[in-house]
Parts: C-alpha cells; sequence; structure tokens
C-alpha cells in the first residue's frame, strides 16, 4: 500500500496550488487539510512558526515548509516525471518563470485583487481599496500578454516539456479565473495553453475547490471556456 502525504492548504493559495498539482502529476497519493493562515491556530504554529501555507507532511511525519523547497525535493524523490528541466539552461528559465510569478506577479497582481477582493474581508472585515484593485487589474494585463507571448512560441511556458512552469503559472491564475478576473478573449494562445492545464487531471480537484461565500466564475471549471 502506498503511504499518503497530508498538505495543509488554503484553496485560493497559488502556492499550495501548485503543490497539489506537482504532488499529482508525481503520482504520490496525498490529503488535504484546510488551513487558514491567518488564524495562527496554535497546533499549526507547531508545524510551521511562521504560519504560512503550504506546509508538507511526509509519511515518516516529517515536516516541510516552503513552496519552493517542496517543489524541489519533490522532484528529486521521485526523478520521473522530471518537472524542473533536463539541462541548466532549460532549469534556468524554469526557475525564471516561476520566480517571476512567484514575487513580482504576486506582489502586482494577486494581492492588490486577491487580498483586497477576498483575504481582507475574511481577515479583518475591511472593504476592498478600490484603487489597489484597479492597479491590480491593469498589471494583470501586461502578465497576461507575457503569457501569451510565450504560449504562442512554445508548446509549454518552460519548453517542449511540461514544467513547474505551467504548473506555477497555472496555480497562480486558477485564482484569478476563480474570481472572474480574466479576459480570456483577449489572449487566445493563453487560453489554448491554460485550457491544455487545465485539462489534466491534476487539476480537477482544483476546480472542485468552493470557498464559501465566494462563487467561482462560469469558466473556472468550464473546460470548454
Amino acid at each position: 500500500m502506498t503511504e499518503r502525504r497530508t498538505l495543509y492548504h488554503y484553496p485560493l493559495c497559488p502556492f499550495s496550488r501548485k503543490i497539489r498539482l506537482v504532488l499529482y502529476e508525481k503520482g504520490m497519493p496525498y490529503g488535504l487539510i484546510f488551513e487558514t493562515p491567518w488564524a495562527r491556530r496554535a497546533e499549526f504554529l507547531k508545524l510551521n512558526p511562521f504560519g504560512d501555507v503550504p506546509v508538507l507532511i511526509e509519511p515518516d511525519g516529517h515536516v516541510l515548509t516552503d513552496h519552493v523547497a517542496i517543489t524541489e525535493y519533490l522532484n528529486e524523490l521521485k526523478t520521473m516525471p522530471n518537472l524542473l528541466g533536463e539541462t541548466p539552461r532549460g532549469r534556468a528559465e524554469i526557475r525564471r518563470i516561476t520566480n517571476l510569478f512567484d514575487s513580482s506577479f504576486y506582489m502586482d497582481v494577486f494581492k492588490p485583487l486577491v487580498g483586497e477582493r477576498v483575504i481582507k474581508a475574511l481577515k479583518t472585515g475591511g472593504s476592498p481599496d478600490s484603487i489597489l484593485i484597479r492597479a491590480g487589474r491593469e498589471n494583470l494585463k501586461r502578465y497576461l500578454g507575457y503569457v501569451d507571448w510565450l504560449a504562442a512560441r512554445r508548446s509549454y511556458l518552460g519548453g517542449r516539456n511540461l514544467s513547474v512552469a505551467d504548473l506555477d503559472v497555472a496555480a497562480h491564475i486558477s485564482v484569478l479565473d476563480y474570481l472572474g478576473e480574466v479576459a480570456w478573449e483577449d489572449y487566445q494562445d493563453a487560453k489554448l495553453w491554460y485550457a491544455k492545464i487545465k485539462s489534466r487531471p491534476s487539476f480537477s480537484s482544483l476546480l472542485q475547490d468552493k470557498l464559501a461565500g465566494i462563487i467561482p466564475s462560469d469558466t473556472y471549471a468550464n473546460l470548454d471556456f
């Protein structure tokens, strides 16, 4: 019997979503535990004193934190399929794209959009800042344009094969798609790429995610959007 890992996650956390995709693509069974990061739950803080998700618990009880470290660990633990590239240049390109979205996209788009529209209300009950939301939407156009450019020139974002770059970017974009923030008609090559990733079996559990009080967009779970 294959032992299952346990992943502490938050449904709208793109880093949690990426690890879910990596685990599935690697053929590693896992169970999910919903964790609200800002709740600062005492039992969770024993696993990760910084309170961030995702947190992965190995079958022997070993605790792993930080989504980048977890990704690298899983790719080394089970080498096939290799999701981090076959050559030094290939790996550099995949890491460049994932870092762009994990750092710049997260600050420029995720925080002003998801942070203001969803997280602020859940954390403090505060009203969204319309100026930040407008800025996030403008920034989103720039990043989607770049994904569109990459998708028009490559089979996958990082090159010829599926990689963490695809899973990472799709994880980020899927949260925006959940909220109906993506104007897919303006980015046809990005749309075709996302449909390809979205149609993979690994994505099916993400498309079933629901957050209380937040209804997903019509395109979110639709494979023929």
